[in-house]
């Protein structure tokens, strides 16, 4: 087998490749990157997010409802509230090596 063959059989399929590829689309809006940092301090609902971001809280509903499609948050409700976290570890794992990359 010739090392084209191996490093072609190495790549994973186009599906993958297309949904790892929308997973780092979302990491693309400083918004929704700003929205991952204050949920890395805390849980918390929209109308905290929208204060801690000075935006509208229809702004941040509008990006939590891509983050949760996407998997990177989740929620719960406590009585009419609905309470916002990251989805895991893995969230922060990707922001903090990104973080890492930029300062080197």
């Amino acid at each position: 087998m010739s090392i084209t063959d191996t490093v072609r059989e190495s790549i994973p399929e186009e599906e993958i490749l297309y949904d790892l590829a929308d997973l780092f689309k979302i990491f693309g809006d400083t918004t929704r990157i700003k929205i991952l940092y204050a949920l890395r301090e805390s849980e918390l609902c929209v109308c905290d997010i929208a204060q801690v971001l000075n935006m509208t809280q229809s702004a941040i509903s509008h990006q939590l409802k891509i983050l949760k499609q996407s998997k990177l948050v989740k929620y719960r409700r406590d009585g009419k509230t609905i309470f916002y976290s990251l989805a895991d570890a893995h969230v922060l794992t990707i922001i903090d090596q990104g973080m890492e990359h930029l300062a080197e």
